[in-house]
């Protein structure tokens, strides 16, 4: 397993970013950080991650920024009148490996010069993409694959979330790993209500349990 950890991104918003992370800390002694939270109210992801495994609250640190309104970084900032600066950004310290989670796609605005992929470039961890197995998955992720490699950024592998239909669902992981030169690391099926239980068997599932670096 990498000492360092990952760094969890996704082809969109609400594609399963934070669902995932949460099955690698209930499986692995991991710490998590999301350094960019927008939707402080609303969408708080360290809370939705400590709401459905309940682990210990030393193993989450504190976002850098973190904005009421549910939008693109640079947009929530700019309503509360100030700016995302990436020098204040710094990866906090930590014993265990770490899972930093990025907020929306890879190319979402973080100001006005910095988009999220540069955040990615600055931590050098291996990437792991997240993506929801619906029509124009294959699109969607055959992109940001391409973005990530033009960048030099080292990609460990793609997580298809929310298949609900296997058949459609190993076509889709066919298709990314033959036109992306990527392993689809593994399949998560569709969940209508997440719960610790859940959580805790998909940890256990064969694909997070071979999960090696």
């Amino acid at each position: 397993m990498s000492k360092k950890g990952f760094f969890i991104t996704g082809t969109d918003t609400g594609v399963g970013k934070t669902f995932f992370s949460s099955i690698l800390m209930k499986k692995f002694d991991f710490d998590y950080w999301k350094p960019i939270q927008t939707g402080k109210f609303t969408e708080n992801d360290t809370l939705y991650i400590k709401e459905n495994i309940g682990i210990e609250e030393n193993r989450f640190h504190k976002s850098i920024y973190s904005f009421k309104k549910p939008l693109s970084p640079h947009l929530a900032s700019s309503y509360e009148k100030t700016s995302i600066n990436m020098k204040k950004i710094k990866k906090p310290r930590s014993h265990r490996p770490l899972i930093i989670e990025g907020v929306g796609g890879i190319l979402v605005p973080l100001n006005k010069k910095d988009l999220l992929i540069n955040l990615i470039k600055k931590f050098k961890l291996p990437v792991i993409v997240v993506s929801k197995s619906i029509l124009g998955t294959i699109n969607h992720t055959l992109m940001t694959l391409e973005i990530l490699k033009k960048s030099k950024i080292n990609i460990f592998g793609v997580i298809l979330n929310k298949v609900k239909n296997k058949k459609e669902g190993d076509e889709n992981a066919k298709s990314i790993e033959k036109f992306g030169n990527i392993k689809v690391l593994g399949q998560i099926s569709s969940i209508n209500r997440v719960t610790r239980k859940k959580i805790e068997a998909l940890s256990k599932k064969k694909f997070i349990s071979g999960f090696k670096l």
